[in-house]
């Protein structure tokens, strides 16, 4: 049984309200915890960057492969029940972190805190799908990321003071402020209306039904290509600026501003345009295009020796990209409820939901050696695999269209 509100948006404001508060209460814990967790675990901890990345590494690879069981549980057993259990989880592996002091206790930290987040990641999109029919959860979903962007920001902020202070009490503030921020999230999940499981047993059906649909694999492989974006922003370009351009070191801090900014304000009003699932494939293959511009922009950068000039080319690149950015990102939300069946959506956003673990866990080391090591041409080569991943996207799409009503006639 899947529960939907087909009536006008109204009908859904306050749980798309509490869905934002939720949001943002949970990335600004996130924002704080991000911006200065590497330097406590090398600096107070004593852990090598070496070690810390690996862990970090190996904590996405498990949250990759955490998140569809989490969400076939939120099908099983409630999406709100199964999202507040991982929220109250989140915040106890963020405590787990303030006791580390060894690689192998890390590692099991991050794989824990990794595990539950993509697993609440799971059962929140499970939960928006229950609570929002098909014409307006994208919108919601928009709404979401705009929240979180924004919680993001002002919790870096929030970093910034300790890593100011740069002190264990400090650090351990920051770890506090995130793992009471999760409760928050908790406590706002649970305020939702409930929501009955979707999910019932059937004979000969297999448990994870996702893991045998292969052309939503497919949908879900371009869309982890298409995520290389998030460490291209935060990794790839921030070391490109510093290595091998002439713009000011704060051209970095400008870049991650103007990004937050603009899809604070944009995110939804691009998601608006969508109409179906063939407009939100356009948007896509329209990202596509514009992240190989930026990617031409970045390369360009690093030409001549004028700082300005420099700075210049790099906001002018920063500004197609976050708009790639948000084609990309609104198009895909919709490809990925539109494409899931309606009382499997946990298992299958699990699933879809593994893009954004992969390209954390080998982004930050493809793309390093990609751009940092080959330069122009590296900056190119990626262009060209964002630009090819855009393309087929449609094709990918059609293909999961047909299977899904083949599937759908089939029982």
């Amino acid at each position: 049984m899947t529960v939907t509100l087909d009536r006008p948006a109204t009908t859904i404001r306050r749980p798309g309200r509490l869905l934002a508060a939720a949001q943002l209460a949970g990335s600004l814990g996130d924002g704080a915890f991000l911006t200065c967790s590497v330097l406590f675990f090398t600096r107070i901890v004593g852990l090598s960057p070496a070690q810390v990345g690996l862990g970090l590494t190996l904590g996405w690879a498990v949250g990759s492969v955490a998140g569809v069981p989490l969400g076939h549980l939120a099908d099983r057993h409630g999406a709100r029940g199964s999202a507040v259990l991982l929220a109250l989880a989140t915040s106890v592996s963020i405590l787990a972190f303030m006791v580390v002091r060894t690689p192998l206790l890390f590692v099991l930290a991050a794989c824990l805190y990794a595990g539950c987040q993509t697993g609440l990641a799971a059962a929140r999109q499970a939960l928006l799908a229950a609570l929002a029919d098909p014409e307006h959860r994208t919108r919601v979903r928009a709404q979401l990321q705009s929240a979180g962007n924004a919680g993001l920001a002002i919790g870096a902020g929030l970093g910034g003071l300790a890593l100011s202070a740069d002190t264990a009490s400090a650090y351990l503030t920051v770890f506090a402020l995130d793992a009471v921020s999760f409760v928050v999230t908790a406590a706002l999940l649970w305020s939702l209306p409930a929501i009955p499981k979707t999910l019932s047993a059937r004979a000969g059906e297999p448990k994870l039904a996702v893991l045998r649909d292969r052309p939503y694999a497919v949908v879900t492989l371009l869309n982890a290509i298409l995520l290389l974006r998030m460490p291209l922003l935060s990794v790839a370009i921030p070391l490109w600026i510093v290595e091998r351009t002439a713009a000011p070191g704060w051209t970095v801090s400008a870049l991650f501003v103007l990004n937050t900014v603009v899809v604070v304000v944009l995110q939804v009003r691009v998601a608006g345009r969508l109409a179906s699932i063939g407009s939100a494939a356009w948007m896509v293959r329209r990202s596509g295009v514009l992240l190989f511009a930026s990617c031409v922009a970045f390369a360009l950068s690093a030409l001549g020796t004028s700082p300005w000039v420099a700075f210049a080319v790099l906001v002018a690149g920063a500004l197609v990209q976050v708009l790639g950015e948000m084609l990309q990102s609104a198009g895909s939300w919709e490809i990925g409820f539109a494409l899931a069946p309606t009382d499997k959506q946990g298992q299958y956003q699990g699933f879809f939901g593994t893009g954004t673990s992969v390209a954390r866990a080998i982004g930050p080391v493809l793309l390093s050696t990609v751009v940092l090591g080959w330069g122009l041409p590296g900056w190119l080569l990626m262009g060209g695999v964002f630009l090819a991943a855009g393309f087929a996207m449609g094709p990918a799409v059609r293909w999961a269209r047909k299977n899904t009503k083949t599937s759908a006639d089939a029982r």
